[in-house]
């Protein structure tokens, strides 16, 4: 009898290892991942920046940007009838910090926005995110995009 406790107990502690694995934290980073680029490229301003954690640190362009002055700056785009046509992201690598309630993300994006005046960019970057959980949604606490130049 004491022999099938020890497994017993050794089984259900496997159990409980396996339901905390950071393999499905990475399964839910990478559906985070995809569902704030989602947002982005269907223009959705205010899901895509529900994403972020308010003091979150971003880099864009060569300088750090606060989480509310993008926000303004890309409501106002959007406003006035600019708007991402493209983004498309590949090779997805997300990495779980020991604890689980951490990650890295990093991704290439192929994007192209219509500007208001019906300028176009088009650019591939480098994208890195550093997601946490909190309250239990995962949130950007850091993200570094940088456009990569094109190969010739």
């Amino acid at each position: 009898m004491k022999k099938i406790l020890i497994c017993l107990t050794a089984v259900l502690i496997s159990f409980a290892a396996a339901a905390q694995q950071p393999g499905s934290a990475a399964a839910e980073v990478r559906q985070a991942v995809e569902a704030f680029n989602s947002a982005y490229g269907a223009n959705r301003v205010e899901e895509y920046f529900g994403y972020y954690a308010a003091d979150a640190g971003l880099y864009f362009y060569g300088a750090r940007q606060a989480v509310s002055a993008y926000h303004d700056e890309w409501a106002d785009m959007v406003a006035a009838g600019g708007k991402v046509e493209k983004n498309e992201l590949s090779d997805i690598q997300v990495r779980v910090l020991p604890g689980g309630d951490a990650a890295v993300a990093s991704y290439f994006v192929d994007y192209r926005m219509r500007d208001a005046d019906g300028s176009v960019t088009t650019a591939r970057a480098f994208e890195s995110d550093v997601w946490q959980k909190m309250d239990g949604k995962w949130k950007i606490v850091s993200l570094h995009y940088s456009e990569i130049s094109p190969e010739e």
